[in-house]
């Protein structure tokens, strides 16, 4: 299929061929009709992609800042390779569209194939020919709107979120400061609920289409006569509301917005403005109340509402996301709104570069549509990306999911005489992408494309923690080799199903315990491999911060930081101890009041059982400066520390020697994986290793919620 992608290293702009996206579980995949390019968010996002490495930073310090925690923590060299692979990895462009559904997975049975729908999102109502949308940003199209209308629908949904957060009442007088495309929907919006429209914009056209879409009046900001307009228009009272639409660095909308207000008067912030505010005279004075306008509305940046389709309960929340999108869209079928005048330009999809064109130049846009052919066929599962690679050796490993972990930390350690075969990723850009820079021979969209793949000898899993046992499974079933990062399962019903698969598939299963097979713990493991006394260890873990929303956060999604996480360590005791845990007890801190979840913040104490005993510090709320993991090892008169897997100190017959390392072990864990599969030989980490370590976590959490001990 056909989508608008643009290099973030680069800036190039082009329309590709990529695979089409997965249909899973909550989402629908839509055939696209049209989508809208927004002249403001676009513009911005174009001009930043399209700006050197130093502009980029000057831009988005907020990234420079993460960047240089990250060279702290991890190193620079191993930073170096995740800004180049964030660089590298090309960008999908759009967030509104509109189409007809191919499919649905959604669990309330909303959507059926043929329906016209809408669709929001960044990264997912992208401008491609078919989009993957999660239930809950996906609304139904009225039969009397076209396509091109209900491409509206996103920019629809903000501006009427503004309307709702203003609390727009019947005959009040409203200010619309920024008449571009957000600014006219909301002056109509206004208009429909029964106010009186003032508008201001810097544009003399973008006044004439505010009169033309029948706004009370409007006027150009830099008229002299402005304020004085403003408050005969008001009745030299004010306005009830004054609702910025604007886009600009400039702290004048907010200021000019409270010269404007009545006493009392309510500013609501909805475009991407100045807000370095003047108490004196206006805000102070007159009291005004000041609020943020959310995107499209309650949901926005809710990953359990947007991703998971977890829908707000209607008596308590009104007004979601998709009500919002399905709010417009009704208003919009009623003759309240007038769109189509709103469009200025439209291409096809093929002629995206030059609608791209349009918006960064001096051309007078408000709305742009692309637009889509229909097609004839019901769905395109795949495009073949045929480059010429390493087909025709001994092995041949695919890959599902291909991020940036995957990119800087997997991909590159394949040994050359290792064939890549296929890769599917849930986004068809990067599947693409990742193909043709690193010589994959096919990019594919469905499982069964890698699982009936006759060439494929093994498969390396590293997308979504909520996903690693069923695809885990798939794959051995076909008798395929699993190379899976960790988590192994997020549940133990789903570690259950793994263990039944395991007793009857020829397919060997790994885990990505790295750390194990870094040269810093393989020199601890030699120097205590031979004791038959039991040791005794301790791992301090200075995680850092994770904010509750991220993805891996989420329980039904990453299973949260133990699972997640902790993980490693568990196994790392285990192979240090050439032994298996059989009991866990933990505490947490508490944390209600603060951004973290309790179990951010553990101490974990594990008994093995040949005696041996580990304590686990895993702490969320200490300084980045901190380097993130120590670990120490006694036993037999002997003592060993790794140092953020960098140094190791031995301590032996009273002499301290220092040894350096680095790598965390990712490059060992692949080669030892491919040894394994290619000689036919043991998995590198036992079956009973890699469940004890999925139980052992599950037991942690259990520990936390009981306050007992618990048997693993």
């Amino acid at each position: 299929m056909k989508q608008v992608v643009q290099s973030f290293k680069t800036g190039k702009l082009e329309v590709k061929e990529v695979p089409a996206p997965q249909l899973n579980k909550g989402i629908v995949l839509v055939e696209t009709r049209a989508s809208l390019i927004s002249p403001g968010t676009e513009k911005s996002t174009v001009n930043v992609a399209k700006s050197n490495l130093l502009q980029k930073a000057k831009q988005r310090p907020d990234l420079v800042a993460q960047v240089l925690q990250n060279a702290k923590k991890e190193g620079i060299k191993a930073t170096f390779d995740k800004v180049r692979t964030k660089l590298d990895t090309p960008k999908a462009l759009g967030y509104s569209c509109s189409g007809v559904v191919l499919a649905s997975m959604d669990d309330r049975n909303s959507f059926k194939p043929g329906d016209r729908v809408a669709c929001a999102g960044q990264d997912l109502a992208s401008h491609a020919e078919i989009v993957a949308v999660p239930q809950n940003l996906v609304a139904h199209i009225p039969e009397i709107l076209s396509f091109e209308e209900g491409a509206f629908t996103t920019l629809g949904a903000i501006a009427l979120q503004g309307i709702r957060q203003a609390d727009v009442k019947l005959g009040e007088n409203i200010c619309v400061l920024g008449l571009g495309l957000l600014g006219q929907l909301t002056g109509q919006l206004a208009k429909a609920s029964g106010a009186n429209v003032f508008g201001v914009d810097l544009d003399h056209r973008n006044v004439e289409k505010a009169f033309q879409l029948g706004i009370d009046e409007a006027i150009l900001r830099n008229d002299t006569s402005l304020v004085t307009k403003g408050m005969t228009f008001s009745s030299s009272l004010g306005f009830d509301k004054v609702i910025i639409t604007a886009s600009t660095t400039s702290d004048d909308p907010v200021n000019l917005a409270s010269e404007l207000a009545r006493k009392k008067g309510v500013i609501v912030v909805v475009g991407a403005v100045g807000m370095h505010l003047s108490r004196e005279p206006h805000f102070y004075k007159k009291e005004l109340e000041l609020k943020m306008s959310c995107s499209y509305g309650p949901g926005r940046y809710d990953p359990e509402y947007e991703q998971l389709g977890i829908d707000y309960p209607f008596p308590y929340v009104r007004w979601t996301e998709q009500r919002n999108m399905a709010a417009f869209l009704n208003i919009a079928s009623k003759s309240q709104l007038t769109l189509k005048p709103l469009i200025t330009h439209t291409f096809s999809i093929n002629q995206a570069g030059d609608a791209y064109e349009v918006v960064a130049g001096d051309e007078h846009t408000l709305g742009i549509v692309l637009t889509y052919p229909e097609r004839d066929h019901k769905r395109e599962l795949s495009v073949p990306r045929f480059i010429p690679g390493n087909a025709g050796q001994r092995t041949s490993i695919s890959f599902i999911g291909a991020g940036s972990f995957a990119q800087s930390y997997l991909i590159p350690h394949i040994p050359e005489t290792v064939g890549l075969e296929k890769v599917l990723t849930k986004s068809g850009i990067n599947s693409e992408h990742v193909t043709r820079k690193f010589g994959f021979q096919q990019a594919v969209s469905e499982l069964k494309d890698i699982t009936e793949d006759k060439q494929t000898q093994a498969v390396i899993i590293a997308s979504r923690h909520d996903t690693h046992s069923e695809f885990s499974n798939a794959c051995l079933i076909a008798g395929k080799h699993v190379f899976v990062e960790k988590p192994l399962a997020i549940s133990e019903e789903d570690l259950t199903k793994t263990i039944n698969v395991l007793q009857s598939t020829s397919g060997m299963l790994m885990v990505g315990y790295n750390r194990r097979f870094s040269k810093a713990a393989s020199a601890v493991h030699q120097l205590f491999n031979s004791l038959n006394s039991p040791i005794l260890i301790s791992i301090r873990v200075n995680a850092g911060f994770l904010p509750q929303e991220h993805w891996t956060q989420l329980d039904a999604v990453g299973g949260g930081r133990i699972i997640g996480e902790v993980c490693h360590f568990v196994d790392l005791i285990q192979f240090f101890t050439n032994d298996l845990i059989k009991q866990v007890y933990a505490q947490s801190l508490p944390s209600e009041g603060t951004d973290m979840q309790n179990k951010d913040n553990v101490a974990i104490t594990c008994t093995l059982k040949r005696g041996s005993v580990a304590n686990i510090i895993y702490a969320a709320n200490g300084d980045t400066t901190l380097p993130k993991e120590r670990i120490e090892v006694f036993g037999d008169k002997k003592s060993a520390v790794i140092d953020n897997f960098n140094t190791v100190e031995y301590y032996v017959d009273g002499k301290k020697t220092k040894s350096k390392c680095s790598g965390k072990g990712h490059k060992e864990e692949i080669t030892a994986f491919v040894e394994a599969i290619t000689n036919e030989g043991q998995p590198p980490i036992s079956y009973d290793e890699l469940i004890n370590s999925s139980l052992t976590t599950f037991r942690i959490l259990d520990s936390l919620t009981t306050g007992m001990a618990q048997q693993v």
